[in-house]
């Protein structure tokens, strides 16, 4: 096991595509961390280029406070599960398991310790002898781990592990990731565009868009407190509401305008401070479906809209309304009932909205 450090690093294809631009991001040894984005944001580069299959275009790569960026990948101690699985169908799980061993020419009483131990880990162990044409894909995902974990690598990588499972599969195997890692403390790294498995399984998790990492930390963190626009949206399922507004001052206090002019907002006294200090024309206004209340009795710093779906989820319902010229997303209890182009009135809690700059996303 080993600390795995990125420091400036850059990744530039043929055509002068950044993938990776000025990544600096330091994973502690033992640490499980999550690379979180959607596709075509730099995180499987980045993966490929700690495990040596990708070159560097600019930085530097530590793992263990050595450098690695001339390294070929069988010297850097580094394991990859695919997302493929690339198992090699005429042999059996164990030869399978056993094949990179035998290529380093260990000794095969070595062999089979450590195939067997790993296989025990995994709960494999009564396959060894089948085929991988014989097997679902939860065992086909196993031995994939297997093969990269009987290694003994100080870093261990998995590129969208659970992509080819069934929803019960994924569960589990979230499950069995997230023990696996408790039992080995391997420094660990995954890839992955869904929430779900991050903060199932992580420890901390990285925010990836376009190629630039754009937060790190725990899930609460980012959930909370994301820096900008785009970590609030792409964090939280539903994702947030996002209203275009402007501030406005009444009766000698701040507050937000809709831009079409569909509602006004007080604004709780700190989040009116910190905004006054920015002096911004456009603000956008963030507030996640669970913050919100639906109701059919007009009130006090109550938005108007109009209900344009409304689905019942069985332990929640999601309500989609008009507000203006905008759809807000609202979670409402199993009990409520909404009717198409019924009129509603949308609560907000005050200590749970967020403001983010109109022209550069960043969070106020």
């Amino acid at each position: 096991m080993a600390e795995l450090r990125l420091e400036h690093i850059y990744k530039t294809y043929k055509g002068g595509v950044e993938a990776v631009k000025d990544l600096n991001l330091t994973i502690q040894d033992g640490e499980f961390l999550a690379l979180l984005g959607p596709s075509g944001c730099g995180k499987t580069s980045t993966l490929r280029m700690i495990v040596g299959l990708e070159s560097i275009t600019r930085g530097d790569l530590f793992i263990g406070g050595r450098r690695m960026n001339e390294l070929e990948p069988s010297d850097r101690n580094t394991a990859l599960a695919f997302e493929s699985y690339a198992l090699y169908p005429p042999l059996t799980v164990f030869e399978n398991i056993a094949f990179c061993l035998r290529a380093r020419k260990i000794e095969p009483s070595q062999v089979k310790q450590r195939v067997t131990e790993v296989a025990r880990i995994l709960d494999i162990e009564d396959i060894l002898g089948k085929r991988p044409v014989e097997l679902g894909g939860g065992q086909k995902q196993r031995i994939s781990l297997a093969r990269a974990l009987v290694r003994d690598p100080d870093v261990f990588l998995m590129d969208e592990p659970l992509s080819h499972l069934d929803a019960a599969q994924r569960a589990h195997m979230r499950v069995e990731l997230k023990r696996l890692h408790a039992q080995t403390r391997r420094t660990t790294v995954l890839v992955t565009h869904d929430q779900l498995e991050a903060v199932a399984m992580a420890e901390r998790v990285a925010v990836m868009n376009l190629g630039v990492l754009q937060q790190v930390g725990t899930f609460d963190e980012i959930y909370n407190h994301p820096v900008n626009e785009f970590v609030a949206g792409f964090i939280g399922e539903p994702p947030m509401n996002f209203l275009p507004c402007e501030p406005v001052s009444e009766g000698g206090e701040l507050g937000l305008r809709a831009t079409d002019g569909s509602f006004t907002l007080r604004l709780p006294s700190q989040r009116a401070q910190q905004l006054a200090k920015q002096n911004l024309k456009q603000v956008k206004l963030g507030v996640r479906p669970v913050d919100m209340l639906a109701t059919s009795q007009a009130g006090d710093d109550r938005i108007a809209g109009r209900v344009y779906t409304y689905e019942s989820l069985g332990e929640e319902g999601q309500l989609a309304a008009r507000v203006g010229g905008h759809e807000v997303l609202i979670v409402t209890p199993p009990e409520d009932h909404f009717e198409p182009e019924q009129p509603v009135w949308l609560g907000v809690r005050p200590d749970r909205l967020h403001l983010f700059h109109g022209e550069t996303g960043a969070a106020i």
